[in-house]
């Protein structure tokens, strides 16, 4: 079992930038598939972007392509979101999340696929 703690949202005008931090504790952060999700008020749960066990294989939805970056460091437990070029649509409270994975460098994009959640951090984008 992992634990989630997220950190690093807030208040930002458009274009600016945020890095959200998700610190993991528990079983081997590297055994896990990670990824960031996100949601406004009102809507569904979205996929954001995601990461196997290396930086090597990441993707993200087509909205934040070129503007956000995941990326983790196993050697401190931690999954990163850099984003950048912040827009008022992307208001949200973003969460982190955790699959375990037996081998292999995959990622994973759907809400039911993932094992673990944090408890999310509010990231609000002013025009």
């Amino acid at each position: 079992q992992v634990q989630l703690v997220e950190s690093g949202g807030g208040l930002v005008q458009a274009g600016g930038s945020l890095r959200l931090s998700c610190a993991a504790s528990g079983r081997t952060f590297s055994s896990y598939a990670m990824g960031w999700f996100r949601q406004a008020p009102g809507k569904e749960r979205e996929f954001v972007a995601t990461i196997g066990w290396s930086d090597s294989s990441t993707y993200y939805v087509d909205s934040v392509k070129g503007r956000f970056t995941i990326s983790r460091d196993n050697a401190k437990n931690t999954l990163y979101l850099q984003m950048n070029s912040l827009k008022p649509e992307d208001t949200a409270v973003y969460y982190c999340a955790a699959r375990t994975v037996a081998s292999g460098n995959y990622y994973y994009t759907f809400i039911s696929q993932y094992d673990y959640w944090g408890q999310g951090t509010q990231v609000t984008v002013s025009s």
